[in-house]
């Protein structure tokens, strides 16, 4: 009669996770990125109008040159960063906020795109957008997200390319 061996119970025990302390939980984490999109800010008169925003960058990833930044965009300089990732990257590039066509309509009763609400709604989903791009671990590696998010003025005959760790 052949015995069934048993395996020990201690190979089959689950690990016992490690508990949390508060000084883990406040802690600055392990990495970070954080972008905020605010204080938009509308220039010019009649034709010549258009509005842009501080893009705020803080992150301790040690991709990024600068730790913490802040740079004004306009809605088109997102339209910018959008196609050179869908042409260069291999990722899939969200949507931004819509380009509002009805509202750049002559004779409305409004502000148009210039009404404080349309600015706050775009302002939200252009930070939703910029955070899911520079969020996507292949993305961070792409130049012009860098130049978007760390050069005073975007370069738009830069060279595309990747962004190499030194």
């Amino acid at each position: 009669m052949a015995t069934e061996e048993k395996p020990p119970q201690d190979a089959t025990r689950r690990l016992q996770p490690k508990k949390q302390t508060l000084d883990d939980a406040y802690a600055v984490p392990a990495n970070f990125l954080e972008i905020d999109v605010l204080n938009p800010i509308t220039h010019g008169v009649a034709r010549k109008r258009y509005t842009d925003y501080e893009v705020r960058m803080r992150t301790n990833l040690p991709v990024f040159k600068m730790k913490e930044l802040s740079v004004r965009r306009r809605y088109s300089d997102f339209e910018w960063l959008r196609n050179e990732l869908e042409r260069d990257s291999k990722i899939v590039v969200p949507a931004l906020p819509g380009k509002a066509w009805i509202r750049q309509l002559p004779f409305r009763g409004d502000e148009g795109i210039f009404d404080e609400e349309f600015i706050e709604e775009r302002k939200k989903g252009l930070e939703m957008f910029i955070n899911k791009v520079a969020g996507h671990p292949l993305a961070q590696n792409e130049r012009c997200l860098h130049m978007f998010l760390q050069d005073p003025v975007i370069d738009r005959n830069y060279v595309p390319g990747k962004i190499r760790n030194s």
